[in-house]
């Protein structure tokens, strides 16, 4: 691997790193790849999606509102100098700003943005466990937040979520993962 991309993977994997992240870390990073790994036939542009995740969460500042803008401009400068086709640099951009998730999945208009939500997304469908454990790793990285305050809008998040018709878009994701979804947002929620 030359040079410039194997400082661009450290980067990359210093970041995910960083001490104020306690759930948007590697180990989110390592899940998100690894369902990709399971349905990267199911991409339009499979390696536009694989870069997209590692950008996703590049940038994450728990008090900042524009990291998703902040990692998407940071893929567009690293993929640009490293050559990637400026098209590409684009739908990736594109794909990064969609784990927004401020529209349903399939209401975006690009490709495979509902693909790559419902990666990010994968963790609402995980297995009781694993959701109590991402629940606390979320509290963590918001634990300046007084606790009244933070249970009254993260609950408000999570209901978002379960008021939507679909939780994921892509048919293989909804139906390994939308019942176990809403019942792990609904014991969330509850209360």
């Amino acid at each position: 691997m030359p040079t410039q991309h194997s400082s661009l993977l450290t980067q990359l994997l210093d970041a995910w790193r960083e001490p104020q992240r306690h759930y948007h870390t590697p180990q989110h990073l390592s899940e998100c790849l690894s369902l990709f790994d399971e349905v990267r036939d199911r991409a339009a542009h499979p390696l536009e999606v694989e870069l997209a995740l590692w950008f996703h969460d590049a940038v994450y500042d728990v008090r900042a509102h524009d990291n998703e803008e902040r990692s998407a401009h940071w893929a567009d400068q690293a993929l640009s100098d490293a050559g990637l086709a400026p098209d590409s640099v684009r739908r990736i951009h594109d794909l990064i700003m969609a784990t927004c998730h401020a529209a349903a999945p399939h209401t975006l208009h690009t490709p495979d943005a509902p693909l790559l939500i419902d990666i990010d997304l994968a963790i609402l469908g995980a297995p009781v466990p694993r959701f109590a454990e991402y629940e606390r790793q979320i509290r963590a990285e918001y634990a300046w937040v007084p606790p009244q305050l933070y249970a009254d809008k993260r609950r408000a998040g999570l209901r978002g979520f379960l008021e939507r018709p679909r939780i994921y878009a892509t048919p293989l994701l909804h139906d390994r993962l939308e019942l176990r979804a809403r019942a792990n947002l609904t014991r969330a929620t509850a209360g």
